[in-house]
């Protein structure tokens, strides 16, 4: 074998394995990433997004303690909606993302990229799944 078939092999080697590229949404602020075999929203820095079932389309219901233990997804004050991602206008003034109306929030005790433990907890918190 020559060395130009061996390279052209191990280039297309590495086109074949390469991994999938998250799509990013709303500006950037949201993701796509691969956990547990299923495609869940991130924020950009790959860490699980959540929804929470006592919300309603378009509004949070998870203030004080709530968000302190899960965060919202924030959107700065230029931020538009995109497609199936909206803005939440919060009682305290600031804006938070939105997937098909439902408000998003991050977890406390995820402490890195690709932990998705507030999923099921009180069995009101879901992982956002696209």
């Amino acid at each position: 074998m020559n060395i130009r078939m061996l390279l052209a092999g191990a280039a297309a080697l590495a086109l074949i394995s390469a991994p999938a590229f998250a799509e990013d949404y709303a500006g950037g602020a949201v993701k796509t990433s691969e956990i547990g075999g299923k495609e869940v929203l991130t924020d950009a820095n790959g860490m699980t997004l959540y929804t929470f079932d006592k919300d309603t389309a378009g509004v949070s219901n998870c203030y004080d303690d709530c968000a302190t233990k899960w965060p919202p997804a924030m959107a700065d004050a230029s931020a538009k909606a995109e497609g199936d991602f909206t803005i939440v206008d919060r009682t305290d003034g600031t804006k938070m993302w939105a997937f098909k109306g439902m408000p998003l929030y991050l977890w406390f005790k995820d402490t890195k990229a690709g932990d998705t433990t507030g999923d099921g907890v009180g069995g009101v918190w879901h992982t956002a799944v696209e």
